[in-house]
């Protein structure tokens, strides 16, 4: 019992934090291999898209902007705004399932090959480490000596390359968010005229400036929500970097000219070394393990010095070590697959019969039917009409199951691009076509001459008047009566 408690001691403490509490900073030696040059690619691919996707316009219009303040979203060149919430609430849940899914299978892959954090820090910042300060060592070296020239030079030369990357990554974001043209206006006038924009800029660049010059792998493990689920989101078939204790163990360092009775792993600790974050992947699946793959290509390196197989480290899951099996179907696996699938469902119609054209017409609260002139009756409704494109909208209202006529209070206007506008209008009956208390009537909405919508609603009326009979129809009615009733009675007499 002793011996497995302090085999699980690893997980008492952290790999960045000194035994008196103190941070420990990490100095990795920098990776090499097939999964380092395939993640670099990537990385620049999605550093492309970041930098690039703002510039990419479709009609005029950003082919993807998030602008939250003013609740306005451009997807793929469609145009999303507050009416379209149930989809982001919609969507966000679907994101949240697909992230269960993905990680029960693959674990934190994303973590390693997608997140902002990692893309910028490995294949970015630390670059800049090795290129301006050296290797890992040189670097530790570097910051534990005293202030002279050749330290001023160096720090001063990465601290400026750190703020101008910050500098021009805070204002792609904030070209995601308010647009390229708005940026851009934003950059080349007067500070004083756009003293939000340039505060917002400045505010996103000491942001990143910190997180990267001094935060650093601390924000995937003591703030990021996503490491801290791991523990119940993982299970035995998740897909991990892991560590082959089965062929790997018992270590033991490599002697010339001795027989090995142990296992592969010669505890070189060269994936201790490489490692961001500062763990021992050998000790098993841990919180700050961010599946970077650097350990991987340092233990696929020794083993090809030594002539043994890759793969002591490599993605596999716990069930996969122990069996060389992989089980991917799990329950839980199926279950989340289930619900993800009910919900792109669900998405998926809602997108196809999302219409850019939003129309809401209903009576005025309050107010009874009016009567006018020749023999005519008006309802007062209330119209809402949402423009979701790019275009305005010129907007035309017809009644399509009754005879009558409608008429717009104010202005005829074209219902501006992106905006909602809201409007009365009369809707006048003859006595005549007015049938019951509420008539059902139906609106067709056009735009360019073209039906896009059906709405129905209900009229209100005088029915009771129109069809009680009156006095004077009355006395004819009973006078008719008694005519005939005595006209039968005279024939029955002859």
């Amino acid at each position: 019992m002793a011996d497995a408690a302090e085999s699980e001691s690893f997980r008492d403490s952290l790999g960045i934090v000194e035994k008196s509490g103190a941070r420990k900073w990490v100095y990795p030696k920098e990776p090499k291999g097939r999964f380092t040059n395939a993640r670099n690619a990537f990385s620049g691919i999605l550093l492309v898209i970041l930098f690039g996707m703002p510039f990419i316009k479709v009609n005029g219009h950003p082919f993807m902007m998030f602008d939250v303040l003013n609740r306005k979203f451009i997807l793929f060149g469609s145009a999303f705004g507050p009416q379209d919430f149930y989809l982001l609430g919609l969507a966000m849940i679907t994101t949240i399932v697909f992230i269960f899914l993905f990680t029960a299978v693959f674990g934190r892959l994303f973590c390693g090959w997608v997140c902002p954090q990692t893309v910028f820090m490995e294949s970015v910042f630390r670059k800049i480490d090795y290129w301006v300060e050296g290797d890992h060592k040189a670097q530790r070296t570097l910051n534990e000596s005293p202030w002279t020239g050749v330290k001023v030079f160096r720090k001063g030369t990465k601290y400026l390359i750190y703020f101008v990357i910050s500098f021009l990554t805070a204002n792609m974001l904030l070209a995601w968010i308010i647009g390229i043209d708005a940026l851009t206006v934003i950059v080349t006038a007067p500070v004083q005229e756009h003293i939000g924009g340039f505060t917002a800029m400045m505010l996103f660049t000491g942001l990143f400036y910190w997180i990267f010059i001094w935060f650093r792998e601390q924000a995937c493990i003591l703030v990021c929500p996503y490491g801290r689920l791991q523990g119940v989101l993982l299970d035995q078939n998740s897909i991990v970097i892991a560590y082959d204790n089965v062929r790997g163990e018992p270590r033991e360092f490599l002697k010339r000219n001795t027989v090995r009775n142990a296992g592969d792993c010669i505890d070189c600790k060269e994936c201790v070394v490489v490692c961001p974050t500062g763990i021992d992947i050998r000790n098993g699946t841990q919180l700050e393990c961010v599946n970077c793959t650097a350990c991987i290509d340092a233990c696929d390196t020794v083993m090809d010095k030594i002539k043994k197989p890759r793969g002591l480290i490599r993605y596999d899951s716990v069930v996969g070590i122990k069996t060389s099996s992989r089980k991917i179907f799990t329950p839980r696996v199926i279950g989340y697959s289930v619900v993800q699938l009910v919900l792109l469902t669900l998405l998926t119609v809602f997108l196809l019969n999302r219409s850019e054209l939003d129309v809401t017409i209903l009576r005025t609260p309050g107010m009874f039917y009016q009567e006018q002139q020749n023999e005519m009756v008006s309802n007062l409704y209330d119209m809402k009409i949402v423009n979701k494109t790019f275009e305005p909208m010129d907007v035309e209202v017809r009644l399509l199951n009754a005879e009558g006529e409608v008429k717009l209070l104010g202005e005829k206007k074209d219902v501006p691009p992106q905006e909602a506008m809201l409007t009365k209008m009369f809707v006048l009956l003859k006595k005549d076509d007015i049938s019951m208390m509420n008539t059902p009537l139906q609106f067709g909405i056009y735009v360019a001459g073209k039906e896009v919508h059906r709405i129905t609603t209900s009229f209100l009326g005088p029915v009771e008047k129109k069809h009680e009979p009156s006095k004077q129809k009355k006395e004819e009615d009973r006078a008719t009566e008694e005519h005939q009733e005595e006209g039968k009675r005279k024939a029955e007499r002859e």
